[in-house]
């Protein structure tokens, strides 16, 4: 027997012994999808605590001016990101994160020098009706910068294996946040913009670090991987009506409610809809974890969609229920009488959420398979019928028309995609 058979026991016991529960939590905690679930749970939790500090601090008409202003940043990010946000994991699976914030930068700088241009020129030439002047503009532009750059590392960590890094970003981002919030709201802030402050100080510093550290790591030795930009940029650019569209269906009720209702109405509605949102937050994070492992399956002719959609289904049909039950039972002890009427929007939500978490694994798998115009397509569905929805039901029923509007519009994005993966081949 020659000495390596000898040892192969040995290392067979070795090995054995590393396959245990101890290491399979190990390995199941490196996970990629898990650490950006840990991530968004984070998020989420410091989200409803924010959530209560805001509605307890601030009349529902202040709470809806926080609320717009964060949803006019929210879609302004992704018109500088320009559909780049998924193409770039899809693109570079397997990077370098110096390498991927390189990379990134290039495909940044002009959308974003754009992006405070036109910024710049909204404060000079609005008219003064529709200006809400320089403070909040500037508030709105900064921090749209901050969101864009915590995306783009968000991306970065995904396609270079680094969530454990973006995970520790977003802790400090978190805790930094719920310290500055808690401080506005011991000191009784009832100033809008400066809440908008603390958002934007608790995403730079974080982001910046990181940057900076991803930037001085070391790279190994060998051959990185292709300038793919321009494959990033056109499949970006196929996305970026799927971006726009998602975003304006996320957002165009609370930018409708104001106009077609009041700020009092986005103020009621926001307190829930901050709340049901999380429900699709996991499986988001699921999604976009696999988008590179979901490509090369689909390029070697191994990419099964059925289980996927049928354990993503699941979740929802058991989650809902449970979300939706609590978060009636808790809003008024947790946000105050004045939310009372909130309630009778928490069912079409819960369930518009859970529509939304599913479309979000079938839209992936089309990102995976290399079909960005479908992706669009159900996209801008979606978004047409929701604000058809918000546009008929607001006058008519208020927050509770929101509510069905972006039930509706959601499901409809769902049914479309569904049918997109279907004729583009479904492997059980």
């Amino acid at each position: 027997m020659s000495e390596l058979q000898a040892e192969r026991p040995a290392v067979a016991a070795v090995a054995e012994r590393r396959t245990g529960p101890v290491a399979w939590i190990g390995g199941q905690l490196r996970e990629s999808y898990v650490q950006l679930f840990a991530s968004q749970l984070l998020t989420g939790g410091v989200a409803f605590v924010v959530n209560i500090l805001m509605v307890r601090a601030l009349a529902p008409a202040h709470r809806g001016e926080v609320a717009l202003m964060l949803q006019v940043v929210y879609l302004s990010t992704q018109f500088m990101l320009l559909g780049t946000e998924r193409s770039f994991v899809a693109g570079y699976h397997g990077i370098r994160p110096a390498a991927a914030v390189k990379a990134y930068a290039k495909l940044l700088i002009v959308p974003c020098a754009a992006g405070v241009a036109l910024a710049a020129g909204y404060e000079v030439f609005a008219p003064g009706r529709y200006n809400p002047g320089l403070l909040v503009i500037g508030l709105i532009t900064l921090y749209t910068l901050v969101e864009v750059a915590g995306l783009a590392t968000r991306s970065i960590a995904i396609a270079a294996g680094r969530v454990g890094d973006f995970l520790i970003a977003r802790v400090a981002e978190a805790l930094l946040l719920l310290g500055l919030l808690v401080v506005l709201y011991v000191v009784d802030t009832t100033t809008p913009a400066l809440w908008i402050v603390a958002y934007l100080v608790a995403g730079l510093l974080p982001t910046a670090a990181y940057i900076v550290v991803w930037l001085r790591r070391p790279a190994p030795a060998g051959p990185g991987l292709p300038d793919r930009n321009r494959l990033v940029r056109r499949e970006g650019l196929a996305l970026f009506p799927a971006a726009i569209s998602n975003m304006a269906m996320l957002r165009t009720d609370r930018l409708a409610l104001p106009a077609l209702a009041s700020t009092s109405a986005l103020g009621l509605y926001a307190a829930v809809a901050t709340m049901t949102e999380l429900l699709a937050w996991p499986i988001r994070a699921y999604a976009d974890s696999r988008l590179g492992k979901w490509r090369q399956a689909h390029q070697n002719g191994g990419l099964a969609t059925r289980p996927i959609l049928l354990a993503v289904s699941l979740y929802c049909l058991v989650v809902a229920p449970i979300a939706a039950g609590l978060l009636y039972l808790l809003i008024v002890p947790v946000f105050g009488a004045d939310y009372a009427s909130a309630k009778a929007v928490v069912v079409p939500l819960v369930a518009a959420a859970g529509l939304y978490a599913v479309s979000r694994v079938v839209l992936g798998l089309l990102i995976a398979k290399g079909r960005g115009s479908h992706v669009s397509a159900a996209e801008i569905t979606g978004f047409v019928v929701s604000f058809a929805g918000y546009v008929s039901l607001i006058p008519p029923f208020g927050i509770l028309g929101a509510a069905y509007g972006s039930l509706i519009g959601y499901g409809s994005c769902l049914l479309f995609a569904l049918i997109a993966n279907r004729v583009t081949g479904d492997r059980g």
